[in-house]
């Protein structure tokens, strides 16, 4: 019996093992060993699932919408310009047309303070060309600094011009501001420029200080006069020509009637006069004798100069006796020169023929009558209408 049971034992043993080799023979192959199947040609493989979980790569087939031959969204094309073509032989032309447009420089003062009035509106102004009114198409209010040249008479005649002539000098450096832009230029003879223009308002007053003595007795007022609308005519915008002399012309090559063209012809050029020797005039007019006569003739006419000078160029003209009048009279200038009414009008002669037209400026109220002013106790207050009496039309070239 002890022999048998090792046999059985072992056989039992042999028996376990094999059923423990099948059992593991039919288990099935982790699934991190698993075969992935190939894909056939042309086909991207499936993501693998990721360990995570979750949805897997394969989201299914994807259907794309086909896109419109002719979307609606697009603009459709910008229609083709036409093409004109000339007839044969015949060259390209281009039309310009030029309108002509004149510029009125309008100040209105009263006559007894000389004040600018202001607050007037564009209907309170009418402008005649020729007498035939014309429409204002620009209306502007302006104040600007000055650009001024000072033109006096310094020659060896009497001292009491030239006392009144350096007192007026004096006065009108002593109202200058910070922006403005002065030149001063003497004559008797012949012209000097004194000082060319700056706004060194001390280097104008040394300019004033140091005309002594005059050089020579003649006064050559329309040579002076001519060689400064001349200069002037270069620069550009506007400017002013203060003007002090006594008026008398007594060795000039030019003529009256050219300075008065030369005037009349040089655009933004405003002259404001202030004549001479007023105090000396008024003890020595009147006397008896043949050469006093003729010498209040020769300051008439000197005045009747001047006072055409400033009018035909929107200016004012001045005739003081005294020096204390000198201050009164630089401020009025101010307050013409700085404060303005500008007026735009298109001309219905639209001729570029060359000619001299007449200028008329008016004031009127809303309802077209002539416009009165009023002080604080409704008083009637006279003004000054200060413009230019005219222009000279372009010439058209040939």
């Amino acid at each position: 019996m002890f022999a048998v049971r090792p046999s059985v034992s072992v056989f039992c043993l042999r028996s376990l093992a094999v059923l423990i080799m099948g059992l593991v023979a039919f288990t099935p192959a982790p699934l991190s060993q698993a075969q992935t199947p190939t894909a056939p040609a042309g086909q991207q493989p499936d993501q693998a699932t990721p360990d995570s979980g979750g949805p897997s790569g394969d989201t299914g087939v994807i259907a794309l919408p086909k896109k419109k031959d002719n979307p609606d969204d697009v603009p459709p094309p910008a229609p083709v310009a036409p093409k004109i073509k000339n007839p044969e032989g015949m060259p390209t032309y281009s039309l310009r047309v030029e309108v002509p447009e004149v510029t009125v420089d309008v100040g209105v003062l009263l006559e007894k303070t000389g004040q600018f009035v202001p607050n007037l509106k564009p209907g309170n102004f009418r402008v005649y060309e020729n007498g035939e009114l014309q429409k204002v198409a620009g209306f502007k209010r302006v104040e600007a600094p000055i650009t001024a040249l000072l033109l006096c008479e310094f020659a060896a005649t009497n001292y009491n011009f030239i006392y009144d002539m350096r007192n007026a000098a004096f006065t009108f450096a002593n109202q200058l501001r910070p922006a403005d832009y002065v030149a001063m230029m003497t004559f008797d003879m012949k012209t000097r420029i004194v000082t060319d223009f700056t706004q060194d308002k001390n280097q104008f007053q040394e300019a004033v200080n140091s005309m002594q003595i005059p050089m020579f007795n003649e006064r050559n007022l329309f040579d002076a006069l001519y060689e400064a609308e001349d200069r002037l005519s270069r620069v550009e915008g506007r400017k002013y020509i203060v003007l002090i002399a006594s008026g008398r012309d007594t060795f000039s090559k030019i003529t009256l009637d050219k300075i008065m063209q030369k005037v009349k012809a040089t655009p933004d050029v405003s002259i404001f006069a202030v004549s001479t020797g007023g105090a000396l005039r008024a003890m020595t007019e009147g006397r008896g004798g043949w050469g006093a006569q003729m010498r209040d003739m020769d300051y008439l006419q000197a005045d009747n100069e001047m006072k055409t000078f400033a009018t035909t160029t929107g200016g004012m003209w001045f005739a003081p006796r005294f020096a204390g009048e000198m201050p009164d009279i630089f401020s009025t200038i101010n307050q013409n020169i700085r404060s303005k009414y500008q007026l735009v009008y298109h001309p219905t002669n639209t001729k570029q023929d060359g000619t001299y037209r007449k200028l008329r400026v008016e004031l009127v109220d809303d309802e077209g009558q002539p416009l009165r002013i009023q002080d604080e106790k409704h008083k009637p207050l006279k003004y000054d209408i200060i413009a230019r009496d005219g222009y000279r039309a372009k010439q058209e070239v040939e």
